[in-house]
């Protein structure tokens, strides 16, 4: 049996314990801070689920050699050339194979992918695992907590490192749109935008992270938290299902691309979409940080 949106703490003491040969499985710790870019490991170091590889979002998520070009836009060309802009750029396919060989990672086995921040980060790795072409992906339901919660053992310090395997990359499972396509479709019927900031920096009465506060002009607004149980698990599909419809107002689901800051935080809310049985969707991984890079492109405050 193969997950690709989310796993149960008990589904998942269920593949650890069947283990080898019967499931080839590879968890990752993808717990974050971005106040702190530190924090997320020390967290991983003090306590993870046995096993589990670290997945930083900045060194191993997001592109790390591009350079910056006009109106801060990344413009590295070549195999260092991210696939997007933004606070986050994504790392290239090739770049991200690349690593996932590195940790020992093989087209073959079940990813599992868990934070303790509400599902914030580890969406991420599950979205680019998708992009990669992998299907049998998905998100600890309730992240850490959920595992300790259910008796789940963890471990401290470091892994022992896995043998480096050799990671193909297969048709693109999920979609990945850019700014030009974006603002092609503004304010279309074609184009419905979903932004997962909270209200203040979506309607830009603060801003703390980007140079320029408010959103893109015709997004709808859906914080990623609400998502989640106060348990901080995902939300029955059926009660996902009708938030996102009424959200949508009779708009096609297949016309949502989503975004938020720097392509991060808008993953719990497309990983909702698939549960509630609305996807697939898109994601513009660039965010509101890489439009507002550009003073070409207007800017709603509401």
């Amino acid at each position: 049996m193969s997950y690709t949106t989310l796993i149960s703490a008990a589904q998942l003491q269920a593949l650890m314990a069947d283990g080898p040969p019967a499931v080839q499985l590879r968890v990752f710790d993808c717990s974050f801070d971005l106040m702190d870019a530190h924090a997320g490991e020390q967290q991983y170091l003090a306590s993870h689920i046995p096993g589990a590889v670290y997945a930083n979002l900045e060194t191993a998520l997001s592109a790390r050699h591009g350079v910056p070009g006009a109106h801060g836009v990344i413009t590295a060309t070549g195999a260092d050339a991210p696939a997007s802009g933004g606070r986050h750029p994504l790392p290239n396919r090739e770049k991200f194979a690349i690593w996932l060989s590195s940790v020992g990672f093989a087209n073959d086995m079940q990813a599992v992918v868990y934070d303790r921040n509400g599902a914030n980060y580890c969406g991420r790795l599950w979205w680019m695992l998708k992009w990669a072409g992998h299907r049998n992906v998905a998100v600890l339901d309730g992240g850490l907590q959920a595992w300790q919660a259910a008796g789940g053992a963890v471990n401290r310090g470091e892994e022992p490192a896995h043998f480096q395997t050799s990671f193909k990359l297969a048709p693109a499972q999920a979609l990945l749109v850019n700014a030009q396509t974006v603002l092609g479709q503004l304010e279309r019927p074609t184009q419905t935008l979903i932004d997962a900031r909270a209200p203040a920096r979506f309607r830009g009465e603060i801003e703390p992270l980007d140079p320029v506060a408010g959103h893109v002009p015709g997004a709808l607004n859906r914080p990623f938290g609400q998502n989640l149980t106060p348990d901080g698990k995902f939300k029955p599909a059926a009660q996902l299902k009708t938030e996102f419809e009424a959200l949508l107002g009779g708009r096609d689901p297949a016309t949502v691309v989503h975004h938020c800051g720097s392509g991060v935080s808008a993953l719990p809310n497309l990983l909702a979409m698939e549960v509630a049985g609305l996807g697939p969707t898109g994601l513009y991984a660039g965010s509101w940080s890489d439009w507002c890079s550009d003073p070409g492109r207007p800017v709603a405050r509401d």
